[in-house]
């Protein structure tokens, strides 16, 4: 793939608890030097990234019930409209991973469901953590995703015991079909997996490694 093909598949991402303003800032510069698809940032920075993105086609990415996805739906949608309102244009949610675990997979939609609807005309990725789920989960997890009205899947947190798999990818991909995206994020961190991802039917990328990436393809 092209450097540039490269560079708008990946949401440049600073998610650490000690991230400053002189990061994000850095990042959003970043983003718009190498054109990436968007920045991915906690809530609290949204409004930040908004300012400085503004007039770009760097999209505001931001995360919701973040990382453990066990936070209640009314909040994880509250968390998601305060967002969207302070300029982020994708909100990446994480589900219910326990629900998922216990076969409440009509619990897990309506979790969805909920950050859907308040996230308005955002686009809607959901965080599955593929690592703690079998691929029978990890399915009805894409199925519930693909209901609800979400725009992408998404493998990982980046936060969990394990990241993005070819295998999950594939899978995924293969569940929700063509028309639903399928970001890869946790532990990508050269072009060989960026590639890897995208032949196994990814469509974004989520890596805090997007500069070394794109030395690698210069």
């Amino acid at each position: 793939m092209e450097k540039t093909a490269v560079a708008a598949l990946i949401d440049h991402t600073i998610l650490k608890a000690v991230a400053r303003r002189e990061d994000i800032e850095r990042l959003c510069a970043e983003a718009k030097s190498h054109g990436f698809a968007s920045v991915c940032v906690n809530p609290v920075h949204v409004p930040l990234a908004a300012r400085l993105l503004a007039g770009s086609e760097v999209a505001v990415c931001t995360v919701v019930g973040f990382p453990l996805g066990a936070t209640s739906s009314p909040i994880k949608a509250a968390e998601a409209a305060w967002t969207v309102a302070q300029g982020a244009t994708e909100v990446d949610m994480v589900i219910d991973i326990g629900a998922a675990k216990e076969g409440r997979f009509d619990d897990v939609e309506a979790d969805i469901t909920a950050v859907v609807q308040a996230s308005k005309d955002a686009l809607v990725k959901v965080i599955l953590e593929v690592c703690y789920l079998t691929d029978a989960e990890i399915v009805a997890c894409c199925q519930a995703a693909v209901r609800a009205g979400a725009h992408f899947v998404k493998t990982s947190t980046g936060f969990g015991d394990g990241g993005a798999t070819v295998e999950a990818v594939s899978l995924m991909r293969k569940t929700v079909g063509p028309d639903i995206g399928v970001k890869a994020a946790g532990g990508i961190r050269t072009s060989r997996d960026v590639l890897a991802m995208v032949e196994a039917g990814a469509s974004r990328i989520g890596c805090s490694a997007g500069l070394a990436i794109m030395a690698e393809l210069e």
